[in-house]
C-alpha cells in the first residue's frame, strides 16, 4: 500500500509568488498553496514542502473521481482512489463507477430505449410490418441484460485504474485532518492515508420525504434498475427529470403509472416546455396527481398505501400501489466525510461545497461533481472538471471548467434537449424587450404514416415536436438558448451546444444549409417569432 517516499523537488516559489499577486488571498490550480485562513490545522507552512505518501487521494469512484484519478496518474503522480457504496434502505448497492454507470444515465437510457422499442410497434405496423398483437415485456430479461452490461463497465473501470497505476480501495473515506484520510474497508480494517492534495468526489444519493414509512416501503432510482420483481401499478413521487423519466419508461414498458407532484414540473428548465412534457405524459396515459404531497406510507397486504394531501382543497386521500418510487431530489454525500476536521466549509442547507475553480477554502482540498454548490449534476461536467483539475495541478494546465451553456437532455418518451438559457432566465438576464424567440411545431417525416390513436388521441400528433431558439436582439441576435422537444433530442442538442458555445447568431443558423429530410434542419429555417402571435405549425415537408 505504501509507495516510495515523495522525492520530487518543489522549486516553484517564484510561480507561487506571481500567482499570489494575481489572486491575493488564495491560489488555484497547480501553483503553490498558501496556508488556509479558514482551516485550523497543524500543517507545515507552504515553503517547507512536507513529504506525503500520496500525491493525490480521491474520495469517490464516480465519473469525476475516476477521470481525475486516472489523469493525475497518467501525469506521473501517485494516486489512491477510495470508493464505497452505502446500501440503500432497500439493501441495494453496486460496483465501481458511481451513480451514472450503476443507477443513473446508463440504465436509465437503456430502460428508455426499451420503452421506445415497445412504442415503436405502432409505427412498425404503419410501415407494413405484420406484428403479433399483445407483445409483452420480459422484465426479468431486461433487468438481467442491463445489469450484465453495468457489470462489464464496473470491471472495465477496475482494469483502467490498474493500468493507470491508481491504487483502488473499496473503502469508506473520511478526513482526519486536512492532509489525512481514514479509509475503512468492508471487513473493518482501517487504513490511514496521507496526501499532499485531496479531491472530494463523493456525489449524491436520493432524498427521502421524512414521512412515516418512506424509507421502509418506497424505492428510489437507486433500486428500480436492479429490481427483479415487476413494478406493477406504480406511483412516482416528484416532478424532477428523474421522476418524469422513470414515469415515462415504466409506462412505456406496460405498467400503470401515476405521477404525484407538489407544483411545477422540471424546476429550472424552460417552463413552457416542462408543461409540454407533462401534457405528453398525460396524453400517453400517465395519471398526473398535483398539487399533492404524500403524508405517510403503510403496508397494505402486498401493496403500499400512500396517504397524500391535495394542496388545492386540503383533503387527505389514501390509495394503494404495487410500487412507490420517490424522485424528490438528491442530497450530497458530505455529512459523514469529517469535513469539519479538515476545515472545509459546507453550505449548511444543501450540504454542498462552495468552490472557486474546484478548490475549497482549504487550498489543497478540492471538490468536483455533484457535491458542488450551484453547479450542474451531470456526468460529463464532472469528468471534464476532474480532467482539467488534474492537468492544472500536475501539468501546468490553465483551462478552467466552464459551467455556462452546458447541454442536457431529459429522456422522457418525448425527449427534451436544451442548452443555454430558458425563456424565463433569458428574460431575467436580458430583459423581455431584448430577446427574440423563434419557434416551430412539426411532425417528423418518420411519424407521418402512423394514424393509430391512443385514448382517443393520435399516437403521433402534428405538433409533437417543438423547436425553440432564444436570441439576444441587443447583441446581433446572438443565440443564447436552444430548446428541442422530439426524437433524438440528445443527438440534436449536442451539435447545437457547439454553436451556442461559439457565439453563433441567428444569421449563422440561417446561413447554414439543413440536411433534408430531418427535424434538426428546422433550426436553419425558423421564421415565426413567439411575440408575433402567428401560427408556428409547420406546413409541408
Amino acid at each position: 500500500l505504501r509507495p516510495t517516499r515523495f522525492r520530487e523537488t518543489r522549486a516553484k516559489v517564484k510561480l507561487g509568488a506571481v500567482v499570489a499577486k494575481l489572486h491575493p488571498g488564495r491560489t488555484q490550480g497547480c501553483q503553490m498553496e498558501e496556508e488556509p485562513k479558514a482551516a485550523d490545522n497543524a500543517a507545515a507552512p507552504a515553503d517547507t514542502f512536507p513529504e506525503y505518501e500520496w500525491d493525490l487521494v480521491v474520495i469517490g469512484g464516480g465519473s469525476g473521481g475516476l477521470a481525475c484519478a486516472k489523469e493525475a496518474a497518467n501525469l506521473g503522480k501517485r494516486v489512491c482512489l477510495l470508493d464505497y457504496v452505502v446500501p440503500s434502505p432497500q439493501g441495494t448497492s453496486w460496483g465501481l463507477g458511481g451513480t451514472c454507470v450503476n443507477v443513473g444515465c446508463i440504465p436509465k437510457k437503456l430502460f428508455h430505449q426499451a420503452g421506445l422499442l415497445g412504442e415503436g410497434f405502432s409505427d412498425a405496423r404503419s410501415f407494413g410490418w405484420k406484428l403479433p398483437e399483445g407483445a409483452e415485456l420480459d422484465w426479468e430479461a431486461l433487468v438481467m441484460g442491463v445489469q450484465s452490461h453495468i457489470g462489464s463497465l464496473n470491471w472495465g473501470y477496475r482494469v483502467a485504474l490498474r493500468e493507470a497505476s491508481v491504487k483502488y480501495l473499496n473503502a469508506k473515506g473520511s478526513f482526519v485532518d486536512p492532509h489525512t484520510v481514514e479509509a475503512v474497508e468492508h471487513n473493518g480494517t482501517t487504513l490511514t492515508l496521507k496526501a499532499e492534495r485531496i479531491v472530494i468526489a463523493v456525489g449524491g444519493r436520493p432524498k427521502y420525504l421524512g414521512v412515516p414509512g418512506d424509507r421502509e416501503l418506497c424505492l428510489t432510482s437507486d433500486d428500480v434498475f436492479s429490481r427483479s420483481a415487476k413494478p406493477g401499478r406504480t406511483l412516482v413521487v416528484g416532478a424532477s427529470y428523474i421522476a418524469l423519466e422513470c414515469a415515462g419508461f415504466l409506462h412505456a414498458l406496460g405498467f400503470p403509472v401515476a405521477v404525484m407532484a407538489r407544483s411545477i414540473f422540471l424546476r429550472g428548465f424552460d417552463q413552457e416546455i416542462a408543461e409540454m412534457i407533462g401534457r405528453d405524459l398525460e396524453r400517453r396515459g400517465v395519471r398526473i396527481i398535483r398539487p399533492a404531497v404524500p403524508t405517510a406510507f403503510a403496508r397494505d397486504g402486498e401493496q403500499v398505501r400512500c396517504t397524500f394531501k391535495n394542496l388545492d382543497f386540503g383533503l387527505e386521500i389514501s390509495e394503494s400501489f404495487d410500487t412507490v418510487l420517490l424522485a424528490v431530489g438528491r442530497d450530497a454525500c458530505t455529512s459523514d466525510l469529517g469535513l469539519d476536521r479538515a476545515g472545509v466549509i459546507v453550505d449548511p442547507r444543501s450540504g454542498k461545497i462552495p468552490v472557486v475553480a474546484e478548490q475549497t477554502n482549504v487550498p489543497w482540498i478540492y471538490a468536483i461533481g455533484d457535491v458542488l454548490e450551484n453547479r450542474q449534476e451531470l456526468t460529463p461536467v464532472a469528468i471534464k472538471a476532474g480532467v482539467r483539475l488534474a492537468r492544472r495541478l500536475y501539468a501546468g494546465g490553465m483551462l478552467q471548467m466552464d459551467y455556462d451553456a452546458v447541454p442536457t437532455t431529459v429522456f422522457t418518451p418525448l425527449e427534451y434537449g436544451c442548452v443555454g438559457y430558458s425563456e424565463e432566465a433569458a428574460t431575467t438576464k436580458y430583459g423581455e424587450e431584448n430577446i427574440e424567440i423563434y419557434v416551430s411545431h412539426l411532425k417528423p417525416l418518420e411519424w407521418t404514416l402512423n394514424h393509430e390513436k391512443l385514448n382517443g388521441q393520435p399516437v403521433r400528433n402534428d405538433s409533437s415536436v417543438y423547436c425553440k431558439l432564444i436570441t439576444n436582439s441587443a447583441d446581433k441576435e446572438r443565440v443564447v438558448g436552444v430548446h428541442y422537444v422530439g426524437p433524438n433530442a440528445g443527438e440534436i442538442i449536442q451539435g447545437m451546444a457547439i454553436a451556442v458555445k461559439a457565439g453563433a447568431t441567428k444569421a449563422d443558423f440561417d446561413d447554414c444549409i439543413g440536411i433534408h429530410p430531418t427535424v434538426a434542419e428546422e433550426f436553419t429555417i425558423l421564421e415565426v417569432t413567439k411575440r408575433s402571435g402567428k401560427s408556428s405549425l409547420k406546413k409541408g415537408c
